[in-house]
């Protein structure tokens, strides 16, 4: 008896297996689809770490959240008698607006389209007022502060200035007698107003001074290249001591040349202009080629100072400086000038020659 149990204990542990397999059987009614082979377990990573959330600002609505497909990442394809439903769309329908959400009624004049700040149009609205009300008043008391923008606006651009300068400090050799000439100024001022005094002249080392002037101009700002001078101009030397009121220009035209114009009008009428204008080429490091020229005209017969009408005279100048220190710079060069039509003849009949050819040296000098 005991053998014949033991030998039905396998069929019986069986039979439950075999009832649960219907690869082999068709059931009434129903299609069984084929097997499909599993796929490779896939070894999970693991999640990163996801940074900590932010507090929403106030002015946005907090937003619902998007409920999560159950199906997602469900292989549906193999479902009999139906399709995989459309996947659910994560993001919100109205995702594409930026503003979507925001609470934009404390911006009435964007969320209107109005247009506000850089994008009005230009007008001439008077700035607003400065603050009275800083903080910094509260510390160290509005005197201080005033004293120290007073200082602060000195030093970006309300300094007092001043210079210095002989464009011409020379020795002529040539058209006679040896000679000397010179041509400078000094100012004081700032970036706007300056008071410029001015002087040029020449003579011969054994006849003295043959003409000389000594302008007192008032200098403005016109614009960061050019400035107006306005003043008085007198004359010195052996020859008549006019007295000319004066109105002119000077600055630097582009590719920095250096011009300047000047009208002159005496105590007895007498209209005279000057236009000269200087040109620095840097050769080297050091050398700077300086082409200069100077036009003088006369409206009218000036006999009393051997003048004549129309253009009086001219001068043509080619001078190299050696500038290794710009403060004092050695120079040779060589100078024509020509005294023309009616002051030519003037020249003639005091006895005087009409101009020629001099070599020059000196020095530029500033301090």
């Amino acid at each position: 008896m005991k053998p014949l149990l033991f030998g039905l204990a396998p069929l019986a542990l069986a039979l439950p297996a075999a009832a649960q397999d219907h690869s082999m059987h068709d059931m009434p009614g129903m299609k069984m689809p084929a097997k499909v082979a599993p796929k490779p377990a896939v070894k999970a990573k693991a999640p990163k770490p996801r940074a900590p959330s932010k507090p929403a600002p106030r002015a946005h609505a907090q937003q619902a959240p998007v409920p999560r497909d159950p199906h997602a990442g469900h292989d549906m394809g193999n479902m009999p008698g139906g399709e995989a439903p459309a996947p659910q769309s994560a993001a919100p329908a109205d995702a594409a607006d930026p503003h979507a959400g925001h609470d934009l009624s404390a911006m009435p004049a964007m969320a209107a389209g109005i247009p506000t700040g850089t994008d009005l149009p230009p007008g001439n609205a008077p700035p607003p007022a400065p603050a009275s009300d800083r903080a910094a008043n509260r510390y160290w008391g509005a005197g201080a502060m005033a004293e120290a923008e007073g200082a602060l606006r000195r030093e970006h651009g309300g300094m007092i200035y001043s210079k210095l300068l002989f464009n011409l400090l020379e020795y002529q050799a040539g058209a006679g007698a040896d000679g000397y000439r010179w041509d400078g100024e000094a100012w004081i001022g700032g970036d706007q107003d300056r008071f410029v005094v001015r002087s040029e002249g020449s003579g011969a080392f054994r006849g003295g001074v043959d003409e000389a002037e000594v302008q007192a101009l008032y200098g403005r700002a016109l614009d960061p290249y050019w400035n107006l001078r306005a003043g008085v101009r007198q004359d010195l030397g052996p020859g008549p001591r006019s007295t000319w009121a004066t109105l002119g220009v000077e600055g630097v035209a582009p590719y920095w040349l250096e011009l300047e114009g000047a009208l002159f009008l005496s105590t007895r009428g007498d209209l005279l202009g000057r236009i000269e204008g200087h040109y620095d080429q840097r050769i080297t490091q050091d050398l700077v080629l300086q082409p200069r020229a100077e036009l003088n005209l006369a409206a009218q017969d000036v006999p009393a100072s051997a003048i004549g009408a129309g253009a009086s005279d001219i001068e043509l100048g080619l001078r190299l400086r050696y500038e290794r220190s710009r403060e004092l710079a050695p120079y040779l060069g060589v100078s024509w000038d020509r005294k023309l039509g009616d002051t030519a003849g003037y020249a003639r009949r005091r006895g005087e020659g009409s101009g020629g050819m001099r070599f020059v040296a000196g020095i530029r000098s500033w301090f």
